[in-house]
């Protein structure tokens, strides 16, 4: 998909800010341990698959850029995707959010917009990205390990007083080279 343009959001394409969640296949999930100090990880997968979609964000672009950035794709002037970054205190740049349409998934899109989320976290003196995806999220968590990302925490308790009850929030980061 030559086609898609990967550019920082602004004032005049902030409407992509809107775009909507779609389903995503819930097929398995990632279990993490760590036994011996080190972060060690298997593949479960499900003998039924589930649709899942998140809730709506309703972002606002002057919020989003107090303390960080956006980037979206676009299939001429659509955008098919979004990726949302916050600067944190601790150096590292958070991406709150990452979504594709369904029909450009798997097809570069959240790579791209990763990469153009890199340079632009470095020119913010940012010293590496973080992120979060639910265990349950097999295709999430598989496509942070392979771009690079590493385990760097697992939460077992966001979720203790909602409907999700029992699932749990792996935490990822990716330090940029000196």
């Amino acid at each position: 998909m030559n086609h898609i343009r990967i550019e920082l959001i602004t004032e005049a394409t902030k409407d992509s800010l809107q775009l909507p969640n779609e389903t995503f296949q819930i097929f398995g999930e990632l279990i993490v341990t760590k036994p011996n100090d080190q972060w060690e990880y298997q593949e479960k997968y499900f003998d039924q698959t589930q649709e899942k979609t998140f809730p709506e964000e309703n972002y606002s672009f002057a919020k989003i850029y107090q303390n960080g950035f956006a980037i979206a794709a676009f299939d001429q002037d659509i955008c098919v995707g979004l990726a949302v970054f916050e600067i944190h205190w601790n150096k590292y740049c958070y991406l709150s959010d990452l979504k594709v349409n369904q029909n450009y998934r798997r097809s570069g899109v959240s790579t791209d917009m990763l990469n153009l989320g890199i340079v632009v976290s470095k020119e913010k003196n940012c010293k590496g990205l973080s992120t979060i995806a639910q265990s349950y999220n097999l295709a999430a968590n598989k496509f942070y390990l392979k771009y690079g990302f590493e385990i760097g925490g697992l939460n077992t308790r966001d979720y203790h007083f909602t409907s999700e009850r029992g699932n749990s929030d792996i935490y990822y980061y990716l330090d940029f080279e000196e």
